[in-house]
This record gives C-alpha cells, structure tokens and sequence, in this order.
C-alpha cells in the first residue's frame, strides 16, 4: 500500500498535529516504509499455528478475586464534601447547552 500526503494529513488531523511540508514529505514516506514492513506479515504462512496471546506460558501472578462487604451508600457519601442524601455532587464541568 502506498501512503500518499493526504493519508498522513489525515492521521495528523485525528491526531491533531501540525507538520511543515517538509515534515509531512519526511512522515509520508517514513509511515510508508512502516506501513509495508508491516505489510509482510501477512506473507507468513501461518497454517497450522495455533493462535495464541502470547508466546510463552504465562500465568496470572495476582491473587484471586474474593468478594468482600464494601461501604453503604451513606458510609460512602460521610467523606463527601457536598451529596444530596443519594449522589456525590461536583462541579459541572460540561457548561449547558442552550
């Protein structure tokens, strides 16, 4: 596949990044090199390998979930700095829109 300027404007804009054109014939033909290295993967013949997460046999190290009482609601809201009985209550934070 080849990358053309208007694909590295578009993951620049998604990105929201801003390159010189320099800087974006620099990324163009850098993230095309990248792009058809990784390319070749699909080339391998993977028939007959079992899929996998991860090569080695790993196991998990943490211990197992154990279900253990928690707070009530009004232990919980006790620390609050402001609640209305039920809920936190915080700072807006999106203003209304009218």
């Amino acid at each position: 596949m080849r990358l053309t300027v208007a694909d590295v404007q578009k993951v620049a804009m998604l990105a929201r990044l801003e390159f010189t054109a320099e800087e974006l014939a620099a990324f163009t033909d850098q993230m095309g090199k990248i792009v058809s290295f990784v390319e070749q993967l699909g080339e391998v013949d993977t028939d007959g390998v079992a899929e996998m997460a991860h090569p080695l046999g790993l196991h998990s190290v943490v211990r197992e979930d154990e279900i253990r009482p928690g707070l009530t609601r009004a232990e919980a809201l006790r620390g609050a700095p402001a609640d209305d009985g039920e809920c936190f209550l915080v700072p807006a934070v999106f203003a209304a829109k009218n």
